[in-house]
């Protein structure tokens, strides 16, 4: 509706913009000395500033006729330029507000001096429109026709007003006033709607271009944008050891305390880095970072309808479909489960069942399973809320019967101590206080096993986990899931060190290139540690990460066609970077391998989606002649939950 009103107003301005068909000259023209309108015995004079939206200019005193050609104060109100200031806040949804309005009344309004009118400068008008570019296209509404930069404004050497340095002084002013425990950088602590989140990200995107972009990994149910904003000192590529984390919010829609979280964390990041922090420069020039504000914008938009006040325990946690994203990944555990007895069974990289895509995927959980498969990710942390707590995999119980089991993962120490980072950063999280939200968990200091707390399959840890050789946590940030405004900045200061200990935590453990006698990478070659029984495997440049605690450790280093290298390796308790441990692989003659018959994985692994069936349930649910389509074949149930892929003639029969 607001998007139908902009363009109505827009029509309406451009259709006012029109020269009056009394005059000759257009005002614009006049102004700049071109030709006249003007009735002899006419001479512009200084009058006191009385324009109810312009009431704040740093002035006093204005002059008629103005650059538009208002001859008087009335005109001015009744022209559609003045029309548009009144609700360009609204249209844009708070987006470049107040700077619009300034910039706009600096035109309708410009400052008197000595009975001569000084024009607003046109290097501010030209930095807004760069800045505020994003915000009009959000809506499709052109840059006002009266805001011309090129036409309306004066150079600095002609002599010009900046409408903007009153605002720009006093946001300078309270940048001095806070406190060392309160960010330098100012943010605007309230909650976004999808449209002005993903202006605010592009916004701070292009202004820290240099370490930063934005990039889509796909698009919700009802086609909102899934919108990655990504540091890196080489932003869009990934460097050679560098490590790559990812922060993921607002997975279900009504809990958004994360999601604003993730938006706050993106602005920091970006004046922090410009202003000089070394801290953060420091994580920026050595992680690639990608933060997903927003994993459910259509479940966030319901949810923000109701409000604060109004939206319950689930309204908006589905996303458009009712599906729950945190139930809709691919269940490898159950089958990590079934063959985790087995000598040769390797539980890392298992590959998705082909049945898995008979089922109804949402275009959100797809979209998220590619880009966690196209990137070498480390490590990860997803936001909700509910409770405070940090959860670690496994998610779904060893046992399925049972609903709350201590069900731990090779890596138990590793995900335990990566809890343990942020919970112990948060302010209150890991505390002994039995009357706070979370003191159920006190005991543990804020952190547990994932199924010991609930039981649930087809979860976003446990697949990252069992699929990729990223580790991810979870994150509840506190029991209100849709907490008041009020609550939004010291949500902030409780959370924003946990936040940057995460980061700093994936400089732990090893890190390394595998390559070949001629220096060259090797692909997915496999580093296993003694005593875990979960390899991770190198990415396209041979480089690789392994998340790991304090002590001794045997890595084995080997690929197909090369020879098997082992090392032995100690990490010191004071070792605060990841220790480098690099691997020379010989080529040698293949031989054949049992693990290649019994689970061939690797082979299985690049298998996505094989069938398209992704494509195919994306459609209306309703072929043509009314039938409704079969969701599921009558045997996908069996394949899926023994975790065999159906054979080829049946699939073919679908």
């Amino acid at each position: 509706m607001r998007l139908g009103l902009s363009v109505l107003l827009l029509s309406l301005t451009r259709s006012c913009w029109c020269v009056p068909q009394q005059q000759t000259c257009h005002p614009g023209d006049e102004f700049l000395g071109r030709c006249s309108n003007s009735v002899a015995g006419d001479k512009p004079t200084c009058t006191e500033l009385n324009l109810g939206y312009c009431n704040d200019m740093e002035y006093s005193s204005t002059i008629f006729p103005n650059i538009l050609g208002h001859q008087s104060r009335l005109d001015a109100e009744s022209g559609a330029e003045y029309l548009l200031l009144s609700v360009i806040h609204g249209l844009l949804k708070g987006e470049c507000s107040p700077e619009i309005r300034l910039l706009g009344c600096s035109v309708l309004a410009s400052p008197c001096k000595d009975g001569k009118m000084i024009k607003p400068c046109r290097s501010t008008c030209d930095a807004l429109r760069k800045d505020c570019a994003h915000a009009f296209e959000s809506i499709d509404m052109a840059w006002p026709y009266f805001l011309d930069c090129d036409r309306f404004f004066a150079s600095d050497q002609e002599g010009c007003v900046d409408p903007l340095a009153g605002l720009k002084a006093r946001q300078e002013l309270e940048m001095s006033s806070h406190s060392h425990d309160e960010p330098s950088t100012i943010i605007q602590f309230i909650y976004t709607s999808n449209t002005q989140m993903y202006s605010l990200l592009k916004r701070t995107a292009a202004k820290c271009s240099q370490i930063s972009h934005v990039y889509s990994i796909g698009r919700s149910t009802e086609g909102r944008d899934l919108l990655v904003i990504e540091f890196s000192k080489n932003p869009g590529q990934h460097e050679l050891l560098e490590p790559e984390i990812k922060l993921v919010a607002n997975m279900h829609g009504n809990e958004v305390l994360g999601r604003q979280l993730l938006v706050y964390m993106a602005q920091y990041l970006c004046s922090e880095y410009l202003l000089g922090n070394q801290r953060i420069q420091t994580i920026i020039n050595t992680t690639r970072i990608h933060i997903l504000a927003s994993m459910n914008p259509d479940g966030y938009e319901l949810a923000a309808s109701e409000g604060h006040l109004l939206n319950g325990w689930t309204n908006g946690r589905t996303n458009a479909q009712n599906l729950d994203l945190n139930r809709n990944f691919p269940d490898l555990t159950s089958i990590f489960y079934r063959n985790r007895r087995s000598r040769h069974y390797r539980i890392d990289h298992i590959p998705i069942p082909d049945a898995y895509w008979f089922g109804k995927v949402a275009p959100e959980t797809y979209a998220v399973m590619k880009w966690i498969r196209s990137l070498p990710f480390v490590q990860s942390a997803s936001l909700h809320g509910g409770d405070m707590v940090i959860s670690y995999p496994f998610d779904f119980s060893r046992h399925p019967q049972e609903e709350r089991m201590f069900s731990p993962t090779p890596d138990e120490q590793v995900l335990k101590q990566l809890a343990r980072t942020y919970a112990d950063a948060h302010e209150t999280m890991s505390n002994n206080d039995t009357e706070r939200c979370g003191a159920n968990f006190y005991r543990t200091r804020g952190i547990i096993n994932g199924a010991l707390w609930y039981s649930f399959a087809g979860g976003m840890s446990d697949f990252n986990y069992l699929h990729t050789n990223c580790l991810e946590i979870t994150v509840e940030l506190g029991c209100d899931k849709f907490p008041s405004e009020a609550e939004l900045y010291p949500e902030w200061k409780r959370n924003k060190e946990a936040l940057l200990s995460f980061m700093e935590s994936v400089h732990r453990g090893i890190k390394g290139v595998v390559t070949d006698l001629d220096g060259n990478g090797i692909k997915g070659a496999t580093i296993s540690v003694r005593g875990i029984k979960k390899d991770v495997t190198t990415a396209e440049d041979g480089d690789y990460w392994r998340l790991l605690n304090p002590g001794t450790h045997i890595l084995t280093a080997t690929a197909k066609g090369y020879s098997r290298v082992s090392k032995r390796v100690y990490l010191p308790h004071n070792l605060n970077k990841a220790g480098r441990v690099d691997f020379l692989l010989e080529k040698v003659p293949i031989e054949p391998n049992i693990d290649d018959h019994l689970f061939p994985t690797v082979d299985t692994w690049e298998r996505f989606d094989p069938y398209n069936q992704f494509e195919r349930f994306g459609e209306p649910d309703v072929r043509e002649g009314g039938i409704e389509r079969q969701e599921k074949p009558w045997w996908w149930n069996y394949f899926s939950q023994s975790g065999i892929s159906p054979p080829n003639w049946l699939l073919r029969s679908v």
